[in-house]
């Protein structure tokens, strides 16, 4: 599988919509100033003094080379002024070096502090997003942009000092240029503007490149990932899958350098003849000032200083100019870290939104609920209707892909319905906040996370500001029976697990199930829902768990969903979904007499432990 180019409609294609791009620039370096005022205002206030060095250097080089030709000439000088003159001149040296150290120290901790409060922004805004964001592959290219660029666009604060300082050094050597001769100006302007022209064209095409190329290098990460992870690594070895995920791995590599090749190939050739025009106005101003050298209009002095503020002034426009088009490229990277700060949940709280009632006291209830996915016509469900009272534990059954787990995140307000509307004690699910009604229900999903961190985080993460709670964490481990587990771990609770770091401790499967399972208990919520957790367990196992399960959640609602039938059996009423709809209905028991779909799949079941 190779996914799909981005389409060039969303790229800037004018120089209007490139520059629209700039308007990013004041709110990042807003975000630049807040992280640090004092670090921000010292990195401009070094440049600022540095900016007059190298006119106050020439200035005074010009004085001394004067001097030197005075003296060659036997007139008389001031000997006292002549020294000052160079200690001036070594001093304005070593301040020079000084500024460019400090502000190079300054940058360095201006730009950690920004990467990490970029890398907390980032966080922090993915958490508040929808689970639908997650689901959708334009999303994740949008988030891997902004991740991949956000952290180093602290370098664009870096160019807008640098050219602020270069522009000020530019007018202070220009004035010298001008006072000589203002027709210089114009050489000046015409040997920067090929390498205007040519780096403005490449920029975009850079970033072009750049910004095509984000699916493919999302697909050459999560290559890098399973061809050298220890979740995927028993499978790569049995089926000998090193070769093909090499040979993905390289047909992605060839495809990047062969695309960036093109473009620097094509930068090197067009820059050279470009250079040429740039280098033959230089050089026509440069005849004009010797010119006038040898007419006798200029001192040596002049001469030097002259040629070297002209020859500064170039390197500087020509760097200016540069630094604009890598400003207003970054500006596009920059844009695409606001877009991804610009993506809103839709699954919010109403600003009068009520408190979930504590209590529950009538329960949930869906009302002719359909659903379908963001961006799919296909409906999953199509208008379902039934109760979940209070104290009542329900079994979800079905085959694959009938909504079971859906029905959960629907009832978690993961995602609303598209039509219908979820009650919770007679009032729209939609209409109390979502923080509240998400405390209040413990989830635990087929795909669980095993977190890469103690025994206790494991646990503890069911109810995080519990973290500290150790004799709850503990009770939630006995609940589940994880605590025999954890028991014999080398350092039990403060136990690092999983091999991702040092002195970790892998689990099987069940056993990570058990350690799951107690995340859900340390929840201590109003609704319990568990997800197929325990469908690598055998059937005893399982049996034990649910059985467990249902004796520790007496009195309050339960959901339940599990392939095997001899599970659901113990719930209250069971729930039969199939295609979107609710065909079923019952206790165990009522849907056998039924003779139902139930009746049919239980009965399927149960041969397979037949002799």
């Amino acid at each position: 599988m190779t996914p799909p180019n981005h389409s060039n409609d969303a790229l800037p294609k004018t120089w209007k919509e490139r520059l629209s791009a700039l308007r990013n620039l004041p709110p990042l370096l807003k975000m630049v100033w807040q992280t640090s005022p004092f670090l921000t205002f010292s990195t401009l206030f070094l440049r600022f003094v540095a900016a007059f060095i190298p006119i106050s250097a020439l200035w005074i080089s010009k004085l001394i080379i004067n001097m030197v030709v005075a003296v060659l000439r036997h007139d008389t000088i001031n000997h006292t002024l002549f020294w000052e003159y160079v200690a001036l001149d070594i001093a304005l040296a070593v301040l020079s070096d000084v500024l460019s150290r400090f502000t190079t120290l300054v940058d360095s901790l201006l730009g950690d502090r920004f990467s990490n409060s970029i890398d907390l922004k980032l966080m922090r805004h993915a958490v508040s997003l929808d689970l639908a964001s997650f689901e959708d592959p334009a999303f994740y290219d949008k988030m891997e942009r902004a991740r991949r660029q956000g952290a180093v666009r602290m370098g664009l604060l870096a160019s807008l000092a640098g050219m602020a300082k270069q522009l000020l050094t530019l007018f202070t050597l220009m004035s010298a240029v001008i006072v000589f001769s203002p027709w210089l100006i114009i050489l000046l302007a015409a040997s920067t503007l090929p390498v205007f022209l040519g780096e403005t064209q490449f920029a975009l095409l850079n970033y072009s490149i750049l910004y095509q190329q984000t699916p493919a290098k999302r697909e050459l990460d999560y290559l890098r990932f399973i061809g050298a992870s220890n979740h995927s690594a028993k499978e790569v070895k049995i089926f000998g899958l090193g070769d093909y995920l090499m040979n993905r791995l390289s047909t992605l590599f060839q495809r990047f350098y062969g695309e960036n090749k093109g473009l620097a190939v094509k930068r090197a050739v067009q820059g050279s003849l470009l250079n040429l025009i740039s280098t033959a106005a230089y050089y026509s101003a440069y005849v004009v000032i010797l010119l006038r050298a040898l007419k006798g209009l200029l001192s040596i002095g002049d001469l030097t200083l002259l040629t070297s503020a002209f020859m500064r002034s170039r390197d500087i426009m020509e760097d200016l100019v540069r630094q604009l088009v890598d400003i207003s490229e970054q500006a596009l990277y920059v844009k695409d870290l606001f877009d991804f700060f610009e993506t809103s949940p839709t699954i919010i709280s109403k600003p009068d939104a009520l408190p979930l009632p504590h209590p529950i006291r009538q329960g949930f209830e869906f009302q002719n609920v359909h659903f379908a996915y963001p961006g799919s016509r296909e409906e999953v469900f199509k208008g379902i209707s039934f109760k979940l009272n209070p104290g009542e534990r329900i079994a979800l059954v079905g085959e694959n892909g009938a909504g079971k787990t859906t029905l959960v995140k629907l009832l978690a307000r993961l995602y609303d319905p598209t039509e219908g509307r979820i009650l919770l004690d007679g009032v729209d699910l939609r209409d109390y906040k979502a923080e509240d009604l998400r405390h209040e229900i413990g989830i635990l999903f087929q795909d669980y996370v095993r977190y890469d961190m103690t025994a206790g985080e494991n646990i503890g993460f069911g109810r995080v500001e519990e973290l500290e709670n150790q004799p709850k964490i503990e009770e939630s481990a006995v609940k589940s029976l994880a605590a025999p587990v954890i028991e014999k771990l080398a350092r039990q609770y403060r136990q690092m697990l999983g091999w991702r770091f040092d002195d970790g401790a892998e689990l099987s499967t069940g056993q990570w199930q058990k350690i799951a399972l107690a995340r859900a208990y340390m929840r201590d919520a109003q609704v319990l829902i568990l997800d197929e957790p325990t469908a690598s367990l055998d059937a005893k196992a399982e049996h034990e768990v649910y059985q467990r399960f249902l004796d520790l959640t007496g009195g309050k609602m339960a959901v339940l969903i599990s392939h095997r039938f001899s599970t659901v059996r113990m719930a209250d009423r069971i729930l039969f979904l199939e295609q979107g709809k609710l065909i079923e209905e019952g206790t165990h028991q009522e849907l056998l007499a039924l003779q139902g779909k139930y009746s049919e799949l239980f009965e399927l079941q149960a041969r397979g432990y037949r002799p």
